[in-house]
């Protein structure tokens, strides 16, 4: 196999990230539809440690796994 040819993306840091996007999303979308949005918003910007507050933090940290992800590999 050629070493210039690099399947980008397909790797275990996309499908983590794919993952932990998902639970996150899934989370605070169940959330939205019990509760509403004033509510979730609320919980999301008080001071307790909250449900709300986990997802996003999934998210953003499945964003980020996508990204390392797509990283050139050299």
């Amino acid at each position: 196999m050629n070493k210039q040819y690099y399947r980008r993306g397909r790797n275990w840091f996309t499908a983590i990230g794919t993952m932990f996007c998902i639970m996150g999303g899934i989370v605070l979308i169940q959330q939205l539809l019990i509760w509403g949005i004033d509510f979730v918003e609320e919980f999301l910007f008080n001071a307790e440690f909250t449900n709300e507050k986990v997802s996003v933090v999934m998210l953003g940290f499945g964003i980020f796994m996508i990204v390392l992800g797509f990283k050139r590999h050299e």
